[in-house]
């Protein structure tokens, strides 16, 4: 009897559990009403056939309980029976799946007045690449892809000359008018969602999908890979915003063409030894880095790096957190770089500075930082700590090791990373926090100082890429 009770209450619990559970589908914001149709008719078929099924146990239970006076009687097969749960279950199977394929069957046809947007993801972001004024996205391939090309589009193909490009993690979008989301990979498999849309699509390596909507309501909505994708797939998060079309216009016209980015002026190292001076009064003439006043080596950084965080201080995204001393000592600095011309010209003479290993100063268990760094560290800042462009992740080794010891601190205290235009910095955050132990962070340091630095031709590769 105490088995029959427990099955009730577990059909009862689990109704309950249903009808009085906050945790339900997202309210929705685009057109595809009809896939919550389809997953409500799952449930209610589902739903019937736990209940029916468990209930017709506990009555078994009940109806055939032990009797010493009813013996049992054996019947191999009964047509009858057969045919009658053959039946149910052919009804349930097609009321399951027939919704499904007439959605899915929309899901793949797109609107002849749906307008494109090509969606590209990479460990561990997004970015996003719209058609210019003639209507047309450019051809784009892997082999293609540099620092100064992330998308890999064909330079030689006209069309994708004015191809806007956005490569921050926030995507925007006109509401109430459909877009086909074209998407592409640039290294594993990825997928792209948006739970209030109720779409989502995978995103295989060499070939490209594609999704439909309509979007129907004004707000930011996040944007999730669902295929796990490595360490980092928990941190690969973007936005969607939906606006009206004034604001998504005015939006588009201010991102960057595929053309603007490829006439952008090299940087002039002879231009950027005058700006230097300023730096090097802090960080040294020859960028070598002086503890004393809190500045970092910056010979053998990477270009790239040094332009994102300059960028980041003039404006206002970095070093303005209230705990940030250095860093607000910094923001002044970098506000006399006035433009990005002054920010590459800097960076092209910083990368003829000679490039001499930081001193030592931490120490720490290097065993423990290496089991440590290997596993999390090293797949986007290289195992040798060289920093891979491709994940926005910098040198390591040979840096100033007082200043990475600070700056994990300082994401792990929330001081650095927290400010919403820092999208790595986000990513950081995150990663650090797994760093409890109160030594961690020494240990890894140490064992990043253990390190060799890289050749001088891998260096190079690791460096170039300044005017991205």
């Amino acid at each position: 009897m105490a088995f029959i009770v427990a099955i009730v209450l577990l059909v009862a619990a689990s109704l309950l559990l249903h009808w009085l559970s906050p945790w339900w589908l997202t309210p929705i914001a685009s057109n595809w009403s009809a896939i919550d149709d389809t997953i409500n008719i799952t449930l209610w078929v589902t739903g019937f056939v736990f209940i029916a099924v468990n209930l017709f146990m506990a009555y078994a239970v009940f109806r055939y309980r032990f009797n010493k006076n009813r013996r049992s009687r054996y019947e191999p097969e009964n047509k009858k029976l057969e045919l009658w749960l053959t039946g149910f279950t052919t009804v349930g199977i097609v009321a399951m799946l027939a919704p499904g394929l007439f959605v899915w069957a929309e899901f793949v046809s797109v609107p002849e007045e749906a307008h494109q947007v090509e969606v590209v993801g990479q460990q561990w972001q997004w970015s996003y690449r719209y058609p210019g004024e003639d209507g047309l996205l450019g051809a784009a391939d892997a082999v293609y892809i540099s620092p100064d090309n992330p998308f890999g589009i064909n330079p030689d193909d006209p069309n994708g000359q004015d191809d806007v490009l956005v490569t921050s993690q926030e995507m925007h979008l006109p509401v109430d008018k459909p877009v086909k989301l074209l998407l592409r990979s640039k290294d594993v498999l990825h997928d792209y969602s948006v739970a209030q849309f109720r779409v989502k699509m995978d995103m295989v390596p060499g070939s490209v999908s594609y999704l439909w909507f309509t979007p129907t309501s004004t707000g930011s909505y996040d944007i999730l890979c669902e295929e796990l994708c490595g360490i980092g797939h928990h941190i690969m998060r973007g936005r969607v915003v939906v606006a009206g079309e004034d604001d998504y216009q005015n939006w588009l016209t201010a991102q960057p063409t595929f053309a603007d980015t490829q006439s952008a002026i090299g940087g002039d190292p002879l231009a950027g030894q005058a700006h230097f001076a300023i730096c090097a009064s802090c960080h040294g003439s020859q960028g070598e880095g002086n503890q004393a006043l809190n500045a970092p080596r910056l010979a053998g950084q990477a270009g790239w790096y040094i332009k994102r965080q300059l960028a980041y201080y003039r404006d206002g995204i970095r070093g303005v957190h209230e705990d940030d001393v250095y860093g607000r000592q910094m923001a002044p600095m970098a506000a006399t770089l006035t433009n990005d011309q002054a920010i590459n010209d800097v960076i092209a003479y910083i990368e003829t500075l000679p490039k001499t290993k930081a001193e030592t100063t931490v120490s720490g268990d290097i065993a423990k930082g290496k089991a440590i760094y290997e596993p999390t560290c090293g797949i986007c800042h290289a195992p040798g700590g060289h920093g891979v462009w491709s994940v926005n992740a910098p040198v390591l080794v040979g840096m100033s090791d007082w200043y990475l010891v600070r700056q994990l601190e300082n994401y792990r205290a929330g001081i650095r990373g927290n400010h919403l235009g820092d999208e790595f910095g986000f990513q950081m955050r995150s990663m650090v926090s797994a760093l409890k132990e109160a030594d961690a962070i020494n240990d890894v340091v140490a064992y990043i100082n253990t390190l060799p630095e890289a050749a001088p031709d891998e260096q190079a590769s690791v460096t170039t890429g300044g005017a991205q």
